[in-house]
């Protein structure tokens, strides 16, 4: 797609830090960072969520995250990191090409991501558990 910045970067009419290509996916670094090391992992092909993507992409994406952040870790001295993927603008996406985010972290840091848990009515939870299971083997 012509409009986005991820197809732009993948077809080189962007530049970007290259730290991994092959024939499906290309990983770079953050333009801007959490942290030093912060990279993005993308599939070649434009797809918006990780729930558009195929079957044959998603199972190499995981090994290959876990790869390039062992080697994050390795190459900045970091202890931890996240890996983050955000789908749709309620989440927080904002550039909106498939990516994980690989960020380094190291105690006090200070990068600080919050939760706030909710809860459950009585039944609820098996209520919701049983259509989500439905939709699964649907």
């Amino acid at each position: 797609m012509e409009d986005c910045v991820f197809c732009r970067i993948v077809e080189g009419s962007l530049p970007c830090a290259r730290v991994y290509e092959d024939q499906d996916f290309l990983a770079f670094l953050d333009i801007r960072p959490v942290h030093r090391g912060h990279l993005l992992l993308i599939p070649k092909t434009h797809r918006v969520r990780l729930t558009d993507l195929p079957e044959e992409i998603l199972a190499r994406e995981l090994p290959l995250a876990a790869r390039l952040a062992r080697a994050v870790l390795a190459a900045t001295g970091a202890t931890d990191f996240n890996l983050l993927n955000t789908n749709g603008p309620a989440s927080g996406q904002e550039v909106f090409h498939h990516h994980l985010h690989v960020i380094p972290r190291a105690p006090g840091d200070g990068l600080r991501l919050s939760i706030a848990p909710a809860s459950y009515g009585p039944g609820e939870m098996e209520a919701l558990a049983e259509r989500i299971a439905e939709q699964v083997t649907g």
